[in-house]
């Protein structure tokens, strides 16, 4: 099975080796057919402490790294 790939927007990085990441996502209602905005915020691991806030990183999906770690910063595209 593939890994997921995602992009999203740096928006906490307090923790050590860890950063919050928020990716939008565009789904289509089931009833009124109109597509929406929805975001969700995954936990990723940045071994090297490089993204700052506000970076567009992209983050794949890898094995369970802590509790709630399971997605790795694979590169920062300013």
């Amino acid at each position: 099975m593939p890994r997921r790939v995602f992009q999203g927007v740096v928006v906490s990085n307090k923790a050590d080796k860890t950063v919050t990441v928020k990716v939008e996502k565009s789904v289509k209602h089931p009833l009124y057919k109109k597509y929406m905005k929805r975001s969700e915020k995954y936990a990723a691991h940045d071994p090297e402490n490089k993204c700052q806030m506000g970076d567009v990183v992209r983050i794949i999906e890898s094995k369970p790294i802590s509790k709630t770690k399971k997605w790795l910063v694979v590169n920062e595209s300013n």
